[in-house]
């Protein structure tokens, strides 16, 4: 038997709501992690933000001891996965650390758009994979036409389709049978030079980094001096441990095993996830294939509340950015909001995602701008360049055309809810390009649309259109011809920079109107009128006005002639006038938050 027969390495990958969650828990939970008095659902989501939206954002590794029914032992490490487009990237991650994957059915739903990506994901690692149908309980559970779905869809074989409920736990002491018989050991050898792959970080204010690695070939011990291979950093191991639920310290980790190691690395920025880690002394001969260079799609401004947090906003980007390594952010300053941070996105959820751990877990004050696409734009010049600030748009007399990414966006749905999504995907400009019916009760839409529609409210729309049976994944496609205008937002006669927006023609009317009439909402009155106007160049196309705080200055005047009231409301209106050329509009943090919400909020 070879020395790593006795470990398994898997992968949980399915659509979003289609129990990943509610199954780690019931492995955990038959493999007595944790004991009943403790035990709480969702227990691999350890932040509040997952809790709260019932959603994964972050991988979480686990190691489950396991006695099959032969009697022999097993390591078996696991990895839960998110659902959500917006963090597909964490998913491949997860991948590239198993030999193989429970690819989750949902027997109400039936075969989702995720679910087709993330096998896809799956098979490009050449993972073994086990096709999981769950919440077999449910009154609305379809096991045949889900059997059916999984042949016709996804191509596999559903004769060995496991069936489960994660609720009721019924069907886990087969699916643990199965990871151990199906599942291939992974390779490798613990007598060769050292190969790890690091998956994952996070950063522990006592401890420094906290590196999550894969061990492909050799062994890691405390004491021994490793090298990171993209930099050539090096340290020495100060203890080495496997997750279970908590960090549990072990002698060493061996050939096809998944844990953690904490070297006292305080330089943030010399640990990269999809960096090889190898001995100093003996290294192997080449690194590891990492993991492809994410991309972002929506970019947007980060600026502290307090201008001296600067520095704090910082670091704290940068903790993060080891936890999420999706996350791109570089320098950028606004004249309104002083010096912030230009960052990419994977999506809008991941937007807010981001916003709210800086918020709760390291206590930042901040605001955040309009998110925007990255545009192609081309100039008279001859020259190409990419733009995703509003504040680096050139002069509209320099450019001879512009380009917005598009997308192909997959939308599986029930027929029912045809009609409505067609006018949905028609009203942002979307394109048909195909549509197949899977079975009587089933479609699949395909249409090229603009990345800038699909952005703010797109999938919402869709949930609550279909009632939540809808599915959505897209993939960039490239960029086409559009007609771009820069939207600026005038305050009092001058340009707010942190407010102006990159827009399509077509909706610029709309979208000036609705911000305006957002801001007379959240602007508080002042001692004088401030109007509030959305400009294409110089043609104004909104227009709202806060009214002014009127004194009554005509209170101590008791009768008299009406020239003398009339003298006191001249004298006024001059001194407003004067207070209107020196006066400057303070903007409240929720007027920029207001400005970032959909149109039906």
């Amino acid at each position: 038997m070879s020395e790593t027969a006795h470990i398994r390495n898997f992968c949980i990958i399915a659509h979003i709501d289609h129990g990943k969650s509610t199954l780690a828990d019931r492995l955990i939970q038959k493999a007595k992690l944790v004991d009943d008095r403790n035990f709480q659902n969702q227990i691999l989501d350890n932040m509040d933000i997952e809790r709260e939206r019932g959603i994964t954002i972050k991988s979480q590794a686990v190691t489950i001891p396991y006695t099959a029914k032969d009697g022999k032992e097993y390591e078996l490490n696991f990895v839960d996965t998110p659902g959500h487009v917006d963090f597909t990237y964490e998913v491949s991650r997860a991948i590239s650390s198993c030999e193989g994957a429970l690819l989750l059915v949902d027997a109400t739903q039936g075969v989702q758009a995720q679910t087709l990506s993330n096998m896809y994901l799956a098979l490009e690692h050449n993972l073994e994979i086990i096709p999981v149908i769950n919440k077999i309980d449910m009154a609305a559970a379809d096991v045949a036409s889900t059997k059916h779905q999984i042949e016709h869809d996804l191509g596999l074989d559903a004769e060995h389709a496991l069936l489960v409920s994660a609720k009721q736990g019924i069907g886990i002491d087969e699916l643990f049978e199965a990871i151990v018989e199906r599942i291939p050991a992974p390779q490798g050898r613990s007598d060769s030079p050292l190969q790890a792959l690091i998956f994952d970080c996070h950063y522990d204010p006592y401890r420094g980094v906290i590196v999550h690695l894969r061990v492909f070939e050799g062994r890691i011990k405390p004491g021994m001096k490793i090298r990171f291979m993209n930099n050539n950093a090096e340290y020495e191991v100060e203890t080495v441990g496997v997750f279970k639920l908590a960090l549990v310290e072990q002698p060493e980790l061996t050939a096809g095993s998944v844990g953690y190691m904490i070297a006292g690395i305080k330089t943030v920025s010399d640990v990269r996830v999809g960096d090889t880690v190898t001995d100093a002394e003996h290294p192997c001969d080449k690194p590891l294939p990492g993991f492809k260079e994410v991309k972002p799609v929506v970019f947007s401004s980060i600026y502290p509340v307090d201008s001296n947090d600067y520095e704090e906003l910082k670091d704290s980007l940068e903790k993060l950015k080891l936890n999420d390594a999706s996350l791109v952010y570089e320098k950028d300053s606004s004249a309104a909001l002083g010096f912030g941070f230009r960052c990419g996105f994977l999506g809008l959820l991941h937007l807010e995602v981001v916003q709210e751990r800086l918020e709760r877990e390291f206590d930042q004050s901040i605001i955040f701008t309009a998110p925007s696409v990255k545009y192609k734009i081309q100039l008279r010049n001859g020259e190409e360049i990419y733009v995703d600030n509003p504040t680096e748009y050139p002069d509209e007399g320099k450019i001879e055309s512009a380009e917005e990414p598009y997308i192909r966006a997959s939308i599986i749905t029930p027929t029912n809810y045809l009609g409505a999504i067609m006018s949905l995907c028609t009203e942002k400009r979307g394109v048909q390009t195909n549509m197949t019916y899977l079975d009587e009760k089933r479609v699949e839409l395909i249409y090229e649309m603009p990345l800038a529609e699909v952005l703010f409210d797109f999938y919402d729309k869709l949930k609550s259109i279909s009632r939540g049976y809808a599915s959505f994944d897209y993939d960039i496609t490239g960029y086409k011809p559009t007609e771009l205008v820069k939207l600026d937002i005038l305050l009092n006669g001058k340009v707010v920079d942190a407010l102006s927006q990159l827009v399509y023609k077509g909706n610029a009317y709309e979208r000036a109107r609705t911000i305006c009439e957002r801001l007379r909402d959240e602007i508080p009155r002042q001692q004088f009128k401030i109007p509030i106007q959305g400009a294409i160049g110089s043609q104004i196309i909104a227009r709202e006005t806060v009214n002014a705080l009127r004194k009554d200055v005509l209170a101590k005047c008791y009768g008299g002639d009406i020239t003398r009231k009339r003298k006191l409301l001249e004298k006024q209106k001059e001194g407003k006038k004067r207070m209107k050329m020196v006066g400057d509009v303070e903007l409240p943090q929720n007027a920029f938050l207001a400005v970032l919400k959909s149109k039906d909020e």
